[in-house]
């Protein structure tokens, strides 16, 4: 085929391409691309801004991925739950990598934009508080700093509401092990997940006859695998925001780096980790 075929300057190309869904069509990227609007004329908060956005939208795929893997799990879909926990496991080692592009920001070029930001905090991210209620670790205090959005609001109550997706994870290792689910704890829909040595010695179970309980070893070793990448993330944004600004207050209020460092203790699947040490 000649280069000539190619040619978008041709009268055919120029049909094609005015009838049919182009890339940036599809992507919808002149919307996408226009909200990059640093508020400041620092060159460095365009960084910001796109590190942000991106990881907003990583996270909104993580929480299509675990919605969907919450709902094959209640159907029985194991195969199609694996695929979606792996691909969460992945989206957080993107989200990981980007840290690595935010770190070439020093403390001088942060400085330049910082009081642009306003109140504006990560601490407000809705869709990450989404993720930590849909896994387990559940706050009702966290959801004041949405209560002026009525709708984030509303849906992040709504996930308080049922059950996570650990609880129905729970739910099947007592319903496989046990035979029936009349010795399944009750779980705390409005209270972070705690250790529960019930659930821990089902887990025990699993791991010391993975040969009868394979399905089960699986996924608490896709559980792990995701928390593993999970805390990974929060460990790169405390190191990111202590290499950025030390020990000062984040924006918002936040307590900063002492605040972030409180999150590393945050165990969201805790019978799978204190289990190990029982093996």
């Amino acid at each position: 085929m000649t280069s000539e075929a190619y040619n978008p300057g041709t009268e055919g190309a120029k049909m094609r391409f005015t009838d049919a869904m182009s890339y940036g069509d599809y992507l919808h990227l002149e919307d996408i691309l226009s909200h990059q609007k640093p508020q400041s004329d620092a060159h460095d908060e365009m960084l910001f801004v796109i590190q942000h956005q991106t990881s907003e939208l990583w996270m909104k795929l993580a929480l299509h991925e675990m919605g969907a893997a919450r709902v094959a799990l209640q159907e029985g879909d194991t195969a199609t739950m694996f695929k979606m926990l792996a691909r969460v496991s992945r989206i957080f080692e993107q989200l990981n990598s980007a840290w690595d592009v935010l770190r070439t920001m020093t403390p001088a070029d942060y400085t330049r934009f910082r009081e642009a930001l306003g109140l504006s905090s990560g601490f407000q991210s809705y869709q990450y508080r989404m993720i930590e209620y849909v896994l387990g670790n559940r706050n009702p205090n966290m959801l004041k700093p949405h209560e002026h959005l009525p709708e984030v609001h509303q849906a992040l109550s709504d996930e308080l509401a049922r059950p996570s997706f650990y609880d129905e994870v729970v739910r099947l290792l007592f319903r496989t092990v046990d035979g029936h689910e009349q010795n399944l704890p009750e779980p705390k829909l409005d209270a972070p997940h705690e250790a529960v040595p019930e659930i821990q010695d089902r887990w025990k179970i699993v791991y010391e006859n993975i040969d009868d309980y394979w399905t089960l070893y699986e996924l608490g070793e896709k559980l792990v695998d995701l928390e593993d990448y999970f805390r990974r993330w929060r460990f790169n944004h405390v190191t990111t925001v202590e290499r950025v600004i030390g020990f000062k207050r984040g924006t918002g209020g936040t307590s900063g780096v002492q605040y972030l460092r409180r999150m590393l203790s945050v165990e969201l699947f805790p019978e799978l980790w204190h289990l190990r040490g029982e093996l």
